[in-house]
């Protein structure tokens, strides 16, 4: 379902990888009348599906804006998603696992935090999850608190009164609850790439952590899968 967009609700910045989790805050955001301003990032990865499907996104929900940043954190490696000498793993990992991308989460929310005060806008969306997910240390509800706390005491708008609130409105519930939720919404989650290592249309390779952790979520709110796969 497609949602009409006038313009005329409050400004908000979504950080919008074109993932599962994120078109659901986006349309959330949406759906709560907000004015989205939707962030992506051009970070190093190892592919840009998931980026071009931000981009479509960003598009049928016809947002008031969508930029795009470089950043280049493949200059710095140290993660499978950002240095080609890493393998993407296959199988479960003990502890954090090396597509961790370090301190990914506080610079998207950095850039975000920035353009909010550009915006004149008191509220960000991100779509962290600390229920089914891998273990990231920048996805639980402790780091959302510091960097809360962090925006309003280092930002002019902050400073002056004017708090800015991140929302986080998936970090509590299972990755089926977020599906379920989203069918209500009526998102398209064909139209999303969640793949660690997606091929150049999209193509999810199945095995990653990232594809587990969709799969199990579609299975478990009894709902299709309509993930497109490398192998089928």
């Amino acid at each position: 379902m497609r949602e009409e967009n006038n313009f005329s609700g409050k400004p908000a910045v979504i950080l919008l990888s074109g993932g599962l989790d994120s078109i659901t805050v986006l349309a959330l955001a949406q759906r709560q009348g907000f004015v989205c301003h939707a962030l992506s990032f051009d970070y190093g990865q190892r592919h840009n599906a998931e980026l071009e499907a931000a981009r479509n996104i960003a598009g049928h929900y016809q947002v008031a804006a969508h930029k795009i940043i470089n950043l280049g954190l493949s200059s710095i490696g140290g993660s499978a998603l950002t240095d080609a000498n890493i393998d993407v793993p296959t199988s479960p990992q003990a502890g954090i696992p090396v597509t961790y991308v370090p301190a990914r989460n506080t610079i998207f929310l950095a850039f975000a935090l920035g353009w909010a005060e550009v915006l004149n806008a008191h509220d960000v969306f991100i779509g962290v999850n600390a229920v089914d997910y891998s273990g990231y240390p920048d996805c639980r509800p402790e780091f959302i608190k510091a960097f809360q706390d962090m925006a309003n005491l280092g930002t002019k708008a902050g400073v002056e009164g004017h708090k800015i609130q991140i929302h986080t409105p998936l970090i509590a519930l299972s990755k089926a609850e977020i599906i379920r939720q989203g069918m209500v919404l009526g998102v398209d989650y064909a139209a999303t790439v969640s793949c660690y290592s997606a091929d150049s249309e999209g193509r999810a390779c199945g095995v990653c952590d990232a594809c587990r952790l969709r799969a199990a979520g579609f299975e478990a709110a009894g709902v299709l899968d309509p993930t497109r796969y490398q192998s089928r």
